[in-house]
């Protein structure tokens, strides 16, 4: 089998893309089509259904969706592309393109890996956590989306939504074709979610963060969840107890070796 992605032609691209990424509104980011070989992209979305062993649960007031981050169960071509994109010629790449320097791939795959949204799930507006949970001194710094859905229309739903600073606003919008690879900089104020839902077949994705070490402890500051503009108060009101709940989560994480699968099986059973 080809390698799932030509680091060499990657490098260029990114080195191509620098200034868009930099002067991309609402904040860093940078849309590449076509980003794996198309086989390897086409394998990973086949891969989906074979994937063994216990999804995680993200069902909550702020999310509906599933995960997997173990790395043992997933299909031969979805570990060999996440070993591709872990692999110190693609992290130089990212560096380029970025401008964020040296970066870290996560082995954990903490709070990413395989996602799957169904039809009326969805993604509330937030901006991500920005220190590893477990790893205390790694801030995190770019995500990175590959999308992974054949015949996606306008029907479907599911955009990636980016806000303003201000989430007064949507600024862009972007649909999760096949093969589609968005990386963007992760910030208190990078804004996004799937507030629209999902319409259509499952929505899958895989999602990949990239981290520093700033050599200290970094504060933990789990995910932030934001209201809209509309919003009425009962959900902005569930909005913030949902946000209080992970917080509290998060610190159990951090301090107590709680594992997701453990809030998993409570969120399923709830």
């Amino acid at each position: 089998m080809r390698p799932p992605l030509d680091v060499d032609r990657f490098l260029a691209r990114a080195d191509d893309a620098r200034t868009r990424f930099a002067t991309a509104e609402p904040y860093p980011h940078v849309v590449f089509d076509d980003f794996l070989d198309a086989d390897a992209a086409g394998a990973i979305r086949d891969e989906f259904d074979r994937t063994r062993g216990d999804w995680i649960a993200y069902h909550h007031v702020n999310e509906w969706k599933r995960g997997f981050n173990r790395l043992a169960g997933m299909g031969p071509t979805t570990q060999a592309t996440i070993a591709a994109l872990h692999s110190p010629g693609f992290l130089a790449a990212l560096e380029r393109l970025s401008g964020i320097e040296p970066l870290l791939a996560d082995p954990d795959l903490d709070g990413g890996g395989l996602h799957e949204t169904l039809a009326g799930g969805y993604l509330n507006v937030h901006a991500d956590f920005l220190s590893h949970t477990t790893r205390p001194t790694w801030s995190r710094q770019l995500n990175l989306l590959l999308y992974l859905n054949d015949g996606w229309t306008e029907a479907h739903r599911g955009w990636l939504e980016l806000w303003d600073a201000g989430v007064r606003r949507c600024a862009q919008r972007i649909e999760p074709v096949f093969n589609r690879c968005v990386v963007f900089r992760t910030s208190p104020t990078s804004f996004h979610g799937v507030p629209a839902g999902v319409a259509g077949p499952p929505r899958r994705s895989l999602a990949l963060y990239y981290f520093r070490d700033e050599g200290r402890a970094c504060a933990l500051r789990p995910t932030r969840y934001v209201p809209l503009p509309g919003d009425r108060l009962p959900k902005r009101a569930l909005m913030r107890a949902d946000g209080w709940a992970l917080h509290v989560y998060s610190w159990l994480k951090r301090h107590a070796g709680v594992r997701d699968g453990v809030a998993s099986r409570l969120l399923r059973r709830l």
